[in-house]
């Protein structure tokens, strides 16, 4: 077993483009759950918001990158305003039990027929990054070496762009958490009607929780699409949403820095097992294939069922995540 190879892939991966996407979305879904007590259950569609925010403006109105960026933004607040306001004055699950329809209807409508002309349809979006690419100070086409990591020019342009909006924007809902209006949304989630008490519109910051959540959740979307160069509906599928929530609650929910933690320790954990299952001895994998049928083909989901378990294990014995806490893991659900 090439343990060099394994380790190799595994801390490349820790930095890899995965980690910051996904560590990006968890980030907003953060705020929604961890501060606020939000249960959104389709945090993909903000993601797909910003995608389609992107790609809709370059692809059918023509415009300019750089302005669907801020397209991204604007149908990242036009979605959280639509889910938010009919169910943000209820309790429980109902924000939930939206969200997650939303995120198919999303999901479906935009790889339809129909709205082939305005989103690719099920062909997607693509050919609308190259302005993004433009700036970079890396050959796209040429490999760079660092120690035993070697990266395109390509990716290596969209880490290092992704890695500083990932730190700056963690870095601002840490101190915006430790401001009052922070210090809000927390009462809120703890005990709204004790928060209504003292006179918090719980109504209005739950809402802007939500926008602020989702227009992080649309930057991850814009950055996953334009390092992928195209945009595909099933790519914003419901299984996204609660990788999401894998990785905010292995981090520990209410804690600035937990979706960066927790999306490199599940993503390094998936390549990690992964490698380890296809260095197996071959005497190992014709034992392995004889009593569970494992094969080149299924390693990929048995990877995840490994993963799976050790995630049982973590929500037994420490459901408040790695850093999270049991206080801050109390909703008010009444």
């Amino acid at each position: 077993m090439d343990w060099g190879f394994i380790f190799e892939r595994t801390f490349s991966t820790m930095i890899g483009p995965e980690v910051v996407i996904y560590a990006l979305a968890a980030l907003g879904l953060n705020i929604h759950f961890g501060y606020t007590g939000l249960l959104n259950f389709g945090h993909v569609a903000f993601m797909a918001s910003g995608a389609y925010g992107l790609g809709v403006s370059v692809y059918y109105f023509h415009w300019n990158f750089w302005i669907g960026l801020g397209m991204a933004m604007v149908y990242s607040v036009v979605l959280a305003l639509i889910l938010g306001i009919p169910t943000l004055r209820l309790r429980a699950d109902y924000l939930g039990l939206v969200t997650i329809a939303a995120s198919e209807t999303i999901r479906i409508t935009v790889r339809s027929r129909v709205m082939k002309p305005i989103t690719g349809g099920a062909e997607g979006i693509s050919e609308f990054s190259k302005p993004f690419y433009d700036l970079s100070p890396f050959e796209l086409g040429k490999f760079y070496n660092f120690g035993p990591f070697r990266y395109l020019g390509r990716d290596l342009w969209v880490l290092v762009v992704g890695w500083t909006i990932l730190i700056l924007l963690t870095l601002m809902v840490q101190q915006v958490m430790r401001a009052p209006w922070g210090r809000a949304l927390r009462a809120i989630r703890e005990d709204e009607d004790a928060a209504r008490s003292l006179g918090k519109n719980a109504y209005s910051f739950k809402i802007q929780s939500l926008l602020f959540g989702g227009a992080i959740g649309a930057v991850a979307g814009v950055v996953q699409v334009v390092q992928k160069g195209s945009i595909q509906a099933d790519g914003f599928n419901p299984t996204i949403t609660f990788t999401i929530w894998m990785i905010l609650i292995i981090g520990g929910p209410a804690r600035p820095w937990s979706p960066i933690a927790g999306s490199m320790i599940y993503w390094s954990l998936i390549i990690f097992v992964e490698n380890v299952l296809r260095q197996l001895s071959p005497q190992t994998r014709e034992t392995l294939e004889n009593t569970i049928k494992l094969s080149d083909i299924n390693i990929g989901q048995m990877r995840y069922i490994i993963v799976g378990l050790g995630l049982l294990l973590l929500a037994r014995y420490r459901p408040q995540g790695i850093f999270g806490s049991r206080e801050e893991m109390a909703l008010d659900d009444r």
